[in-house]
Parts: C-alpha cells; structure tokens; sequence
C-alpha cells in the first residue's frame, strides 16, 4: 500500500509540472505573432510557477491556510483545464480534469496534503 501512496505523490508531481507545460503550450497557441506566442509561452509557466512556490508549495513561508490552500488549488488545475479546452484538446482537457481529481481525492483519503 506504501508503493502506492508514493505512486499517487509522484504523480501530484507530474500533474503541477503538467500544468507548466500546458500553461507554455497556451500562450504559444495563443499569441497572435511571434513576440506575443514568446512572451506568452513563457510568461504563463512563470507566473504558474510564482504563485505555487508562493502560496501552494509545502515548505512556502506564505504557504495559504486552508480552505485558501485548496481553492488557490481548484483555480491553478481549472486553468490548466480551460487552457487545454481553448486549444481545442477536449478530450485531453477531460483526462487531465480526471487525473487531477482522483488524484486529489486520494490525497485526502490518505491524508497526503
């Protein structure tokens, strides 16, 4: 059971860097010429990156008490979510949607906040 309550962590991981990637690939998608598609691209992982190391990451001096923690939360993976759907990746933006709340749920099952 230990194999898989570090699997689920692992893949809490995955997920947060799943959400830079899908942060880049909007705002290049999204850019309308080629400084925009850069700045975009590389500005949306930054600031995704930013505010999870401010406020969600776990040794963070201004890491949000909850229910701030887990709703700052909520909006970062619905970004992620709606990003993906705006490019036209439907069923993608389902999977990962999926993936994150069952993911999300056994981390409160199993106590891995």
């Amino acid at each position: 059971m230990e194999l898989i309550k570090s699997a689920n962590i692992g893949i809490r991981f995955l997920l947060e860097l799943c959400v830079l990637v899908i942060g880049g690939y909007w705002g290049s998608r999204t850019g309308e010429n080629a400084l925009t598609k850069i700045l975009l691209g590389g500005g949306i992982p930054l600031l995704f990156a930013l505010v999870w190391g401010m406020f969600l990451a776990p040794k963070s001096a201004t890491r949000l008490p909850d229910p701030w923690l887990f709703l700052l939360e909520i909006v970062i993976f619905g970004l992620a979510v709606g990003a993906l759907y705006s490019t036209g990746k439907t069923s993608l933006a389902i999977t990962f949607g999926v993936v994150y709340l069952f993911n999300k749920l056994l981390m409160i099952l199993w106590s891995q906040l």
